[in-house]
C-alpha cells in the first residue's frame, strides 16, 4: 500500500536518487530548476509517495511570479519510481497536490511537461500563452491551470522565483559571482 505524506527532511537523499532514476543528471539542467535552485517549495506543497517505508514518488510545487506580481506556483518535479510506473500513482500525487493548493488558496498552477499527459488534469497550453519561462524552454510543453477562474487571465512576462529561500542551501556561484569574490577577497588581504 502506497502512503501520501508530507515531505519531511529524512526524505532528501531518497528523493534526490528517485529523480537521477527518473530524470537522470540533465534534469540539473533545466530552466524549472534554475526557479527552483536555493528556494524551499511553497510551504504543505511537498508531497512523497511511500510504500514500505521506501520513498517511491514526490511532487512538489513552488511559488513563483507569473508576469508582474502574479502569484501562481510552478508544479515539478513530479516522479515515480521506475518499477512501479504505469499503476496511476503519478495521477494520485498530482490530484492530492492540486487538491491541496486549491485549500491552501493558490490561483493557479504552471508546469514544464507532455500536455497529452497533464490535459486530464486541466493543464493547457492556452492558459500560459503569454508567459515565458527564464531561460530556454519548449513553448508546447509549458502549461498552465486555473485554480480560481481567472487567476492566469492576461498574464504576460517572464516567470520569476519568488519563494523563500532555503538556509541550508548552497548558494550556487556563477563565474562572473565567483570572480567579483575573488576580487573582494583580494582587496581585503
Amino acid at each position: 500500500m502506497v502512503q501520501i505524506r508530507d515531505e519531511v527532511e529524512g526524505d532528501v537523499v531518497a528523493r534526490e536518487h528517485l529523480l537521477d532514476a527518473c530524470f537522470g543528471e540533465a534534469r540539473r539542467l533545466k530552466t524549472s530548476e534554475r526557479l527552483r535552485e536555493g528556494r524551499l517549495p511553497a510551504e504543505g506543497l511537498a508531497l512523497a509517495a511511500e510504500q514500505d517505508g521506501r520513498v517511491v514518488g514526490t511532487c512538489r510545487l513552488w511559488h513563483v511570479e507569473a508576469g508582474s506580481r502574479r502569484p501562481a506556483l510552478l508544479l515539478g518535479p513530479l516522479a515515480v519510481d521506475p518499477a512501479i510506473q504505469g499503476l496511476g500513482l503519478g495521477s494520485i500525487l498530482m490530484r492530492a497536490a492540486l487538491r491541496r493548493a486549491e485549500r491552501l488558496g493558490h490561483g493557479a498552477v504552471l508546469l514544464m511537461g507532455d500536455a497529452p499527459y497533464y490535459a486530464r488534469f486541466g493543464f493547457s497550453a492556452e492558459r500560459a500563452e503569454g508567459l515565458f519561462m527564464p531561460g530556454p524552454f519548449a513553448r508546447e510543453r509549458f502549461l498552465g491551470l486555473e485554480l480560481r477562474p481567472g487567476a492566469l487571465a492576461g498574464a504576460r512576462g517572464i516567470l520569476r522565483a519568488s519563494g523563500a529561500w532555503d538556509q541550508a542551501a548552497p548558494i550556487p556561484l556563477g563565474p562572473a559571482v565567483a570572480e567579483i569574490g575573488a576580487e573582494s577577497r583580494r582587496r581585503v588581504a
